[in-house]
């Protein structure tokens, strides 16, 4: 398995989902096919009771419900393997995936990699995938929760605005990012991971 700084991420950022996720978008040959869905399989049988997944390999931590580490960096890659594969395995863990986001994905950062913007994502993405505007909603809920409340809790100290405050995966432009999106939510993609 893949390592980076000494540890086997699952996540999409520098983990497992993430080079499944860029596999997926090449033609694979068939027994390459079978590696990639045993390694989702894997990736699904080992999550945590709570639905969410660890963020390395042997980790019993089931905190992180961040793009890069938890349930919304997989559960975008399962949303990839079931528009690929067809499989209802996938598309059931993805849904599961969307709804640890659902009850857990509201954090105290604005970005898309570890923020409530790229949490909304995946709500874009299962609407995408299945049309069930139930989606959409949730999308728009936490978008508007950032919307409402992003500038004041971050000027109060209650919200964390990122590490680098105004760039795309770490700080407001990744919530400007995903408001641009919620024009044309059919249409919306994780910022250089949904391609």
């Amino acid at each position: 398995m893949y390592e980076w700084h000494g540890k086997k991420y699952w996540g999409a950022a520098h983990g497992l989902a993430g080079i499944i996720h860029v596999l997926m978008d090449t033609e694979l040959k068939p027994d390459e096919v079978e590696y990639v869905k045993g390694t989702l399989r894997y990736i699904i049988k080992n999550r945590f009771p709570s639905g969410n997944y660890p963020s390395s390999e042997g980790s019993e931590s089931d905190r992180l419900v961040h793009w890069c580490h938890g349930a919304p960096g997989i559960t975008l890659t399962l949303v990839k393997a079931a528009e690929v594969f067809g499989d209802k395995e996938f598309l059931q863990a993805a849904l599961d995936g969307g709804e640890v986001v659902w009850k857990r994905g509201l954090l105290k950062r604005v970005g898309i990699c570890h923020g409530i913007s790229g949490n909304a994502y995946v709500f874009l993405s299962l609407y995408r995938l299945t049309g069930n505007v139930e989606y959409l909603y949730r999308a728009k809920a936490f978008a508007s929760f950032l919307s409402d409340r992003a500038e004041k809790l971050i000027s109060q100290g209650k919200m964390h605005g990122g590490d680098r405050p105004y760039s795309l995966f770490e700080g407001i432009g990744g919530m400007a990012n995903l408001f641009l999106d919620m024009v044309k939510a059919s249409e919306a993609r994780f910022p250089a991971y949904e391609i």
